[in-house]
């Protein structure tokens, strides 16, 4: 049966079909585009703000873009720091250290600076400088010029002087990891560290973070000049945009970023960690930083590959963005770090993350494991060093004055630094001269305060070198850099003199070359073969009789004085005949013949035109009851405060006197590293934190314990206190009523017995003391003592940086002074008034005091430190300006130590004399060699 169509139902299926084809293609197009936004390799570009892609554009291609000067820098017309204003200069026949070469290229010339840069320098044509209207020309007569000195380890500011608990801001408690922080934040500009380091030639320096973090946060590059803005921010050297920008979009290439880290004790004491804790603090950051910057590259490819995808969400995170810039290379990593076991940790972290250590700092063994270092990812780090600052922690037990050679011939880039405050920026330079005195070739030592600091910096391309366009950074000095006691008559930063007027002393001929200095191949070998720790007990000469030949100046102490006689004669230098430590005859050989007629063999040491002259005596550090000051095991220890604390009556309760003679502790390292450098014995308080500090004792630093004949020379030297606030006890007022009470009305006990013989003038009464206020008090005091007893009060200051304040006072009242530091430091508030001495001032405080009679002498104040009297004494002596005999100088830490700190009884002692070979004891160019000891009749000898 046909059926038959129903009209208008044909049309209606037509439609149905239509209608289901077209939702098919929808529901078809609505999956496409669903899947284009799910997958971004199959998608089209949505629309997007222009100005948005623009930035995100921008700021991947700057993530990317590798740190550093944009080509043109050497194309600018000005320095970015130049001030408006400031006058021409044209510096004439000037012996110029440029920098170049490798730090060997010397040139005699001119030097014109202009916009704070470098105009031209060496033969100026006179239409170069005759294109500035108004120049200053200043004669430089001849004198070395340099650019100016760079510390890249520093804490200026965030550290600053005097130290004040609202000012310190240089470490953070807040946990190991600190990256995010910066120690911009904390810059302190009433330091007043500025302007003294400038006195010593620095001119830029790197303010680091403490060591107390993991990761410390991050450092900053500063000139010491002081700005007219008064800022942080106006010191700043190429700062990093970042300053200013959380995440900066620029279109020229990063500026260099710089990181403090730190490996073993300090951040496992600060927060109780292993070094295992401690790396494991690292990894984590790092790989949270690693996790961010793939997600960001991840990004970026996309957006390289057109895929605009959710832009909003790039992966910032400003707390870990300071490490996203470390693993993309963009930032110079600075880590305090000194044993073996923490280098080959922080290579194996910068392998792992993949990058590179800018520089280990203080790196105590890194001269023992140089193949450790080799690596580094990238590249070898430098190396930041100490010249002598060691054993005062167990991780600097290894150190060695030989490191900075040693690497250097290995082919590393050693830089000195201060770690200032910890050493007075001032003299960096110093570091740099004693590296050369122990084998730094010349041009790397001048280069390892300059140059090379520059250019570990990233900094090279403006800083560290005497180059047209570089920054008008320069200092004229006195004398040659590396000559001890070097000091600037001008100094240079921006282009703008930083010595309104300059006192300065004239120096011998010899100080404007280079000095020669003496051969220690032998014993930087030793420093290597035995691990750092070298055989230092000098041995016996094997004969009872030593001829010292070619001698030429013998000096020898009596009671009353240092007398020097000249060996020198037509027949050239004389010789000096010892016999079981007695000199038997010294002249020419001629005279003494007599004196060795019946010696067979004699040893003969060949001083090479040196001489003879007193050991030196040293006091102030704890040395002979310190063998490493951070670990108590190894010390003596504190003696009670009787002010805080009930001293327990079987010592004698709070009238007791401690000795410390009975905690001495013979053949430390410390010591006969001084006794190698001529110090042949030394005085020593118990170590103290308050008013009583005991009876000190002088012993000898040769002897091998105190058993061994001459090993004590006085059991009891004087008596010492303290009247300071340093030590946190009670008002000065205080102190001084217990001084008082104590003279006045000695107590029937052991404080009273040796009380009573300071009051009888047999025993000297030393009060450390700073302050010229208590200072003047202890002055009145005296005379109130003396005028109710009737006799004379022996007293001592030491420590003494505002002594110069009462100079006349103090030579009325017979009172005696030990400078210690022997150069000041502002470091606290009590010692803020310093006599600088040159360039800023005329005199030293030495110079002051002696001036008005006052019997001066020098300290130390920590125990690695003695070593480096003799160049503490040549320094003083350079700086008097002729005021100074040579004698007087060696008098400052030998004779007049005793006389200022030791009873009647130290007449009977026979002073110890030291031979050097190749100049006389304060010369840079000597070696000490022998050791002459007529009390204990033998001589020591150290070839």
């Amino acid at each position: 049966m046909d059926v038959l169509p129903v009209p208008g139902l044909q049309h209606s299926q037509s439609k149905t079909k239509q209608w289901w084809r077209l939702s098919i293609l929808l529901a078809t197009l609505y999956t496409l585009l669903f899947c284009v936004n799910s997958v971004p390799n199959l998608g089209t570009r949505p629309r997007h703000d222009p100005a948005k892609l623009a930035r995100i554009k921008a700021r991947c291609q700057y993530i990317a873009t590798e740190a550093g000067p944009p080509s043109n820098f050497h194309h600018r017309g000005q320095s970015d720091r130049f001030v408006p204003g400031t006058q021409a200069t044209l510096i004439t026949n000037a012996k110029i250290w440029t920098g170049n070469h490798n730090g060997t290229e010397v040139v005699h010339g001119d030097i014109l600076l202009a916009r704070g840069i470098i105009i031209a320098s060496g033969h100026i044509q006179p239409s170069v400088v005759q294109s500035y209207s108004n120049v200053d020309v200043v004669d430089a007569h001849g004198a070395w010029v340099t650019p100016g000195i760079v510390d890249m380890h520093s804490h200026l500011g965030d550290a600053p002087s005097p130290e004040l608990n609202g000012a310190l801001d240089d470490n953070s408690e807040k946990g190991p990891i600190q990256a995010w922080l910066r120690s911009l934040d904390g810059l302190n500009t009433h330091d007043d560290s500025y302007h003294l380091s400038i006195s010593g030639g620095v001119t830029t320096s790197l303010v680091l973070p403490g060591s107390a973090n993991a990761i410390g946060g991050q450092a900053f590059v500063i000139k010491l000049r002081k700005t007219k803005e008064r800022t942080p921010t106006s010191m700043l050297v190429e700062p990093p945009y970042t300053i200013n920008n959380s995440f900066p979009y620029h279109d020229t290439p990063p500026r260099w970023r710089h990181l403090k880290q730190a490996c073993g004790e300090n951040p496992s004491d600060v927060y109780s960690m292993t070094r295992m804790d401690t790396m494991w603090a690292f990894r984590e950051a790092y790989n949270k930083a690693r996790q961010i910057k793939e997600a960001q590259d991840n990004f970026c490819a996309r957006v390289s590959d057109g895929y605009y995808q959710d832009l909003d969400k790039f992966p910032d995170n400003l707390q870990w963005e300071a490490l996203v810039d470390v693993l993309r290379g963009k930032v110079k990593v600075h880590t305090h770090c000194y044993e073996a076991v923490d280098l080959d940790d922080l290579m194996r972290l910068s392998n792992e993350f993949k990058f590179p250590i800018a520089a280990v700092h203080h790196a105590s063994e890194a001269y023992l494991v140089p193949d450790v270092l080799r690596r580094g990812y990238g590249h070898p780090p430098a190396v930041a060093l100490f010249a002598t600052d060691a054993r005062y922690k167990r991780e600097a037990w290894r150190s060695s004055e030989f490191a900075p050679r040693i690497l250097a011939e290995y082919g590393f880039n050693v830089a000195m630094k201060s770690d200032h405050p910890v050493q007075n920026s001032r003299y960096v330079l110093y570091e740099a001269q004693q590296a050369f005195y122990y084998g730094l070739p010349e041009n790397l030592a001048l280069s390892s305060v300059i140059s090379t600091p520059a250019h570990i910096l990233g900094l090279d391309h403006r800083i560290g070198f005497i180059r047209e366009n570089w920054d008008a950074d320069l200092v004229i000095w006195d004398s040659h850099p590396l000559a001890l006691g070097a000091t600037p008559s001008q100094v240079f930063i921006d282009g703008i003199p930083q010595l309104k007027l300059a006192h300065f002393v004239s120096k011998p001929a010899a100080f404007q070359v280079v000095p020669k200095v003496p051969n220690f191949d032998k014993e930087a070998a030793a420093a290597v073969q035995y691990e750092g720790l070298p055989p230092l007990e000098p041995a016996k000469s094997l004969s009872p009789y030593v001829l010292f030949v070619n001698v030429q100046s013998l000096l020898y102490r009596d009671e009353s004085d240092i007398h020097e006689i000249s060996l020198l004669s037509d027949e050239g230098s004389g010789v000096v005949v010892v016999h079981n430590g007695v000199i038997q005859c010294s002249g020419t050989e001629e005279r003494c013949a007599a004196a060795l007629s019946d010696v067979s063999e004699p040893e003969i040491v060949d001083l090479m035109g040196g001489s003879i002259s007193p050991g030196l005596v040293s006091f102030g550090s704890p040395l002979g009851t310190e063998e490493i000051a951070s670990e108590p095991s190894t010390n003596d220890g504190v003696i009670y405060d009787n002010f805080r604390t009930k001293v327990p009556e079987i010592v004698g309760g709070d009238f007791a006197l401690i000795r410390a003679a009975d905690g001495l502790a013979f053949g430390t390292r410390n010591a006969l590293l001084a006794y190698r450098a001529g110090v042949t014995s030394a005085i020593t308080a118990p170590s103290h934190s308050g008013f009583y500090g005991g009876l000190s004792v002088e012993f000898s630093l040769s002897a091998s314990h105190r058993l061994e004949a001459g090993a004590i020379i006085q059991e009891v030297a004087g008596v010492h206190v303290d009247v300071t606030h340093l030590n946190g006890g009670p008002s000065i007022s205080t102190q001084i009523a217990a001084l008082r009470r104590l003279l006045l009305d000695p107590v029937s006990s052991e404080s009273g017995h040796w009380v009573r013989e300071i009051g009888e003038g047999t025993i000297p009464l030393v009060v450390e003391v700073h302050s010229a206020d208590i200072i003047a008090t202890l002055i009145q005091l005296k005379r109130e003592v003396e005028a109710v007893k009737g006799t004379r009060i022996p007293l001592t200051i030491t420590g003494a940086s505002e002594a110069h304040l009462l100079a006349e006072e103090l030579g009325q009242a017979g009172v005696g002074v030990i400078l210690n530091p022997a150069r000041p430091f502002p470091a606290n508030w009590e010692d803020r008034r310093i006599l600088p001495g040159p360039p800023l001032t005329e005199h030293s405080a030495i110079s002051k005091l002696q001036a008005h009679n006052v019997t001066v002498a020098i300290g130390v104040l920590e125990s690695w430190d003695a070593r480096n009297a003799r160049f503490d004494l040549a320094w003083a002596a350079l700086e008097a300006g002729g005021r100074m005999s040579y004698k007087q100088a060696i008098a400052l830490a030998s004779s007049n130590v005793e006389k200022l700190l030791v009873g009647s009884a130290s007449s009977t002692w026979v002073p110890d004399l030291v031979a050097t070979q190749g100049g006389g004891l304060l010369d840079l160019n000597s070696k000490v060699v022998a050791v002459i000891s007529p009390r204990k009749q033998y001589v020591h000898l150290m070839l």
